[in-house]
């Protein structure tokens, strides 16, 4: 994650376990997690979070994009 830090890229997975990554620095995690996944539902809920929360929102933030919900911890 070193690099994506240093590059200041956020970062969009659908791997869960990113969220235990959550306290560490980064530049904002997107996750997605849907029950059955397919490239235009995760490309629907990746537009939907990116429109949610402006560019500067981002740093620290990680969102986690579920079916219906969401969570989102900030790194203090």
């Amino acid at each position: 994650m070193k690099i994506l830090v240093d590059e200041n890229i956020p970062v969009i997975i659908t791997d869960k376990g990113f969220a235990q990554r959550r306290y560490e620095n980064h530049q904002g995690v997107l996750i997605v997690r849907l029950r059955k996944p397919n490239r235009r539902r995760i490309h629907g809920r990746v537009l939907q979070a990116i429109h949610q929360f402006a560019p500067d929102e981002w740093p620290g933030l990680t969102v986690i994009m579920r079916d219906v919900a969401q969570s989102t911890w900030r790194k203090h």
